[in-house]
């Protein structure tokens, strides 16, 4: 379609269980007519199996799951296509794979001639205190999630900050509040 020349846009709606990434990734999605992803579709059988089991996913457990990712981001990226994914991306690390791939992970090497530049993304952190989620997962009907389950989200996280692409933007908004604060972000940025 017209782009008007801008270039292709790569959206992460990232944040920890319950702050709303599917609902406002999806809904930015559709508003703007580009493709939707969420990355919890992508999980292998062994880890599907693993959270249904409660069993909290470790990094050697996310990283081939990233990977697989950054993969469709790039194949986006590629085929010139507007994509928003909505993944967690907790830590740094997550967000550099999903950015640059497997070559995250090797040891810091300099890049190769003729590897694959990192992929452009905006990482848009859906940003709340623990009380306010914990509040919200009680209202989402058939969904519970034990508060130590929460708390470990919130351990976890490390909230982007320079020179990483993002922004944050504060979940108590209303929904469209939330995607026109990304839509202005996206065409202003």
């Amino acid at each position: 379609g017209e782009a008007g020349g801008r270039a292709m846009v790569l959206v992460v709606v990232m944040g920890v269980s319950g702050s709303g990434k599917t609902t406002v990734g999806s809904r930015l999605a559709a508003k703007l007519g580009w493709k939707f992803y969420d990355a919890d579709d992508y999980h292998s059988t062994d880890n599907k199996k693993k959270m249904a089991e409660g069993i909290p996913l470790n990094d050697e457990d996310r990283i081939p799951w990233l990977c697989a990712l950054h993969d469709i981001l790039r194949r986006e990226d590629s085929s010139r296509q507007d994509a928003v994914l909505a993944c967690s991306a907790l830590k740094k690390m997550y967000r550099r794979i999903l950015v640059r791939g497997a070559s995250a992970i090797e040891s810091n090497q300099p890049e190769q001639p003729g590897e694959n530049a990192a992929l452009q993304i905006l990482f848009v952190h859906l940003d709340g205190s623990i009380d306010i989620i914990a509040s919200r997962l009680e209202k989402r009907r058939g969904h519970f999630m034990p508060p130590q389950l929460l708390k470990s989200q919130f351990d976890t996280l490390e909230p982007p900050s320079a020179p990483e692409n993002y922004i944050t933007v504060n979940l108590e908004k209303s929904l469209p509040e939330i995607v026109l604060e990304i839509e202005h972000a996206i065409f202003q940025g």
